[in-house]
């Protein structure tokens, strides 16, 4: 009788230990992921800051441009233009 209780303790222990290893082989993977998931979401992050910050500075430069354009014809003295004459009608 202790040969079959010797048997299915042993066959009991590779089970346990193959699902031990095959647990930390798993959180060793979730692990890895949440790693590369971080890595990714704060390249985004990094990107994403880069991207508004050049937009701002975009806008900045079109506000000023206009700005400048719209100052450039207030300022610009207008040239005054001839009286036309009038020409009868074509009979």
């Amino acid at each position: 009788m202790s040969n079959s209780t010797d048997k299915s303790d042993t066959a009991r222990r590779r089970a346990q230990t193959h699902f031990t290893a095959s647990e930390q082989r798993d959180t060793l993977v979730r692990r890895e992921i949440e790693k590369e998931r971080a890595a990714s979401n704060a390249k985004t992050a990094k990107l994403r800051a880069l991207r508004l910050a050049k937009e701002a500075v975009d806008k900045e430069a079109a506000d000023k441009l206009a700005a400048e354009k719209e100052l450039a014809k207030s300022t610009k003295p207008r040239a005054r233009m001839a009286p036309r004459k009038k020409q009868p009608p074509p009979a």
